[in-house]
């Protein structure tokens, strides 16, 4: 019956959708989910309100991929040159194929002049095969609605945001692909170390007219939502007394469009928690890794395999400082990331850094198709010692429509400094992954 009910919402909101298709679809302070929306970073503040009345968009994105990889791993079972076991790894055997097609639903209503809420529905993805929520928050550009003129002058440059949502740490989210919505990315995976987490708090911005702009934000420090303590999954028994904890983020940046030809953005991002009862900075995405099974053992459901997500889990310092240049069709963007963490029980906070650097060449009509380049970097000290782990990718693109982009990537992933009884001691996979994204 539950299954029948929701099959009946979504043909609802579809054919909602159809009908609200035909009609001037903008929206105010919006990123647009297509070819419009690359290079675009927090949303554009534009204090002209072109409200009418309460307006529904009705958008999504479905990506699909094309997988051939290979990965290999120098695990051994014995050091006995002489036995069965010896020199054999038990990963996963993989071969080329389609991967799971993944899908989103976007509703967008402007609620109000100045008001907008979102909200994303994973309606497919690689580790559920079920609808769920990725999370949904209001946009206050305006506070007309509580009195009119109230901070007239604050909000022409201000945004508050406020909900269960994405948070803006760091630059490198926005170009990351988010389940099926990859036109951002202009490659197949994200970063080793993938920044992304949803918690519920709020975000005040500030945007001036010269290029600065600045953000502020708090939330709980929890990606699933409970109000009982946390409970060990290996003794069954409450870990805390603490419900949950507090996370802080801050960004400061420059984005410029110099001249007609050059763009010039930089800014530097803080995350900061006190005590949280779990960690998700960099594990919080339930759509999975887009490189299926890569260095996962037979039989494995794992769903981040070739990410990697520090060992701790309690604290975390995190700062991320990326650059974005733009002259004409070649642009930069890079990412210097340095984290420190602990876990229950650790004397000393550990280290991470991770570097990436993208080199983009748009060219054509409207820029239709690009050339591309990045490599990426991780080191991380673990409690087992030292670990490296670095990727290069290779990738192209054509806009077929502003809606519809295929991707081609070549991409060469390599496990530094783990132990001979890990799957990744001297690990590695490559190959040719295709891509085909749509998003409207």
């Amino acid at each position: 019956m539950r299954s029948i009910f929701r099959k009946v919402i979504l043909l609802a909101v579809v054919f909602m959708g159809l009908s609200f298709y035909a009609q001037n679809r903008s929206l105010d302070n919006y990123r647009e989910p297509d070819k419009n929306g690359i290079n675009v970073f927090e949303a554009p503040k534009d204090t002209v309100s072109t409200f009418e009345g309460v307006k529904v968009r009705v958008g999504g994105s479905s990506t699909l991929q094309y997988q051939s990889l290979d990965h290999d791993s120098g695990w051994m079972a014995t050091t006995d040159e002489d036995s069965p076991w010896f020199d054999v790894t038990p990963l996963a055997e993989i071969g080329s194929n389609f991967n799971l097609a993944t899908a989103n639903l976007d509703l967008d209503v402007a609620l109000a002049k100045g008001v907008r809420m979102h909200l994303r529905t994973y309606l497919s993805s690689r580790h559920h095969p079920e609808p769920y929520v990725k999370g949904g928050y209001f946009q206050i550009d305006n506070l007309d609605f509580i009195s009119e003129g109230l901070l007239e002058d604050f909000m022409k440059h201000a945004t508050i945001k406020i909900g269960h949502m994405e948070n803006n740490y760091g630059d490198a989210h926005f170009r990351r692909s988010d389940n099926a919505q990859t036109i951002f990315n202009p490659f197949v995976g994200n970063l080793i170390m993938d920044a992304f987490t949803t918690e519920v708090g709020a975000e005040l911005y500030y945007q001036f007219d010269n290029g600065l702009l600045g953000m502020i934000g708090f939330a709980n420090g929890k990606l699933n939502q409970s109000t009982e303590n946390p409970i060990s999954r290996n003794t069954g028994q409450y870990t805390s007394d603490k419900t949950g904890g507090a996370s802080f983020l801050a960004k400061l940046g420059y984005d410029k469009q110099i001249n007609d030809d050059f763009r010039f953005r930089l800014t530097g991002s803080l995350y900061n928690t006190g005590y949280v009862p779990s960690l998700y900075l960099y594990s919080a995405d339930r759509a999975g890794s887009r490189y299926y099974h890569v260095m996962e053992p037979v039989g494995s459901s794992g769903f981040r395999s070739g990410r990697f997500s520090p060992s701790f889990r309690n604290s975390v310092t995190a700062i991320m400082i990326n650059p974005f240049l733009k002259y004409n069709g070649l642009e930069f963007f890079g990412t210097f990331e340095t984290v420190s963490g602990k876990s229950t029980g650790d004397s000393d906070s550990r280290n991470v850094t991770q570097l990436a650097g993208e080199v983009i060449y748009r060219f054509g009509q409207s820029e239709n198709f690009y050339l591309g380049a990045r490599y990426n970097n991780v080191d991380s000290e673990e409690t087992s010692g030292d670990v490296s782990i670095d990727r290069r990718q290779i990738g192209a693109g054509w806009f077929m429509t502003k809606n519809v982009l295929m991707k081609l990537e070549y991409v060469d992933q390599n496990y530094h400094g783990y132990a001979p009884g890990s799957l990744l001691n001297n690990g590695e996979f490559n190959g040719l992954m295709l891509e085909a994204a749509i998003s409207f």
